[in-house]
C-alpha cells in the first residue's frame, strides 16, 4: 500500500478504492518492480493503455454534448488539446500524483518524478484503475472535478485562434462586419487590463478581458463561439 495515497483520494476527490492492488499498480513504474522482484509487483503500463481509451471516450462525449453546434474539425482539435501529455501531466501535478509514484532509485535520482511523460502515464493509469474498480460513472465524476472546469478557466485557449474561427463561422454565408471595441481599461500601469467586446453585424456576441488588447479580443471571440456552440444561435 502506498502511504498517504488513499487518504488523499478520499479527502480531495471523495474516491474510495476497493481494489488496493489496482491502485498500487497504477502508481508503480517498471524500475521499482525491477528492484523488488521478490514482491511480484505489477507496473502501470497496461492500466495506462486502458485509461487513455476511457479518457478519450469521456472527453469526446462531454464536448460533443456541451457544444452541439461545433463542427467535427473543431471538436477534434479541442479533444487533442485536452487529451495529451501536456494537459495530463498538468492535471497529475495538480492532483499531487507525483508525490505517490513508486520509482526505482536510478529513476528517482534522474528526476523522473517530475517528468511530463511519466506524469501523463500515471494520470492515465490511475483512470484505468478507477474504471476497473468502480466503472465509468466514477471516472466521469473525477474528470468533472479535474478536467472539465479548465474549459471555463481558459486553459485550452492557446490551442485555438478564436478570432479566425469566429470570422470563418460568421462569414460562412458571405461577408459580414466583425468589430472589436475597447470598452474599458483598468488597473495600475504595470498591470493594465483591457475589456473588449465583439459585435457581428452590429450585435454584441462576446466580451473579453485580458492584460493586452489582443488577449481581450481572443477571449471576446471565444465567448462568442461558446455562445454559438452551446446556444445554437445564429451569429448573423
Amino acid at each position: 500500500m502506498i502511504k498517504g495515497l488513499n487518504e488523499m483520494l478520499n479527502q480531495d476527490f471523495d474516491i474510495h478504492i476497493n481494489n488496493q492492488d489496482l491502485l498500487d499498480e497504477a502508481f508503480t513504474q517498471a524500475s521499482y518492480v525491477n528492484e523488488h522482484r521478490d514482491q511480484n509487483l505489477k507496473f502501470y503500463e497496461r492500466l495506462e493503455f486502458l485509461g487513455d481509451a476511457v479518457l478519450q471516450l469521456i472527453v469526446s462525449a462531454y464536448i460533443f454534448k456541451r457544444y452541439p453546434k461545433m463542427p467535427q474539425g473543431r471538436l477534434t482539435r479541442l479533444r487533442a488539446a485536452m487529451v495529451n501529455e501536456k494537459s495530463f501531466s498538468t492535471f497529475a501535478r495538480e492532483c499531487h500524483f507525483n508525490q505517490y509514484i513508486r520509482l526505482g532509485r536510478g529513476e528517482e535520482k534522474a528526476g523522473a518524478r517530475d517528468r511530463d511523460s511519466l506524469l501523463c502515464d500515471i494520470f492515465e493509469s490511475f483512470v484505468g484503475a478507477l474504471y476497473l474498480d468502480q466503472g465509468q460513472a466514477a471516472v466521469e465524476k473525477f474528470v468533472e472535478q479535474v478536467i472539465f472546469p479548465k474549459l471555463d478557466e481558459g486553459m485550452f485557449a492557446e490551442f485555438f485562434d478564436h478570432k479566425t474561427e469566429l470570422q470563418e463561422l460568421a462569414q460562412v454565408d458571405g461577408p459580414v462586419d466583425i468589430d472589436y471595441e475597447l470598452i474599458d481599461e483598468f488597473g495600475p500601469d504595470n498591470d493594465r487590463s483591457f475589456k473588449v467586446n465583439v459585435s457581428i453585424g452590429g450585435k454584441v456576441f462576446g466580451v473579453g478581458v485580458g492584460h493586452s488588447k489582443k488577449a481581450a479580443e481572443q477571449r471576446a471571440a471565444q465567448q462568442a463561439l461558446t455562445h454559438f456552440n452551446t446556444e445554437g444561435d445564429n451569429l448573423v
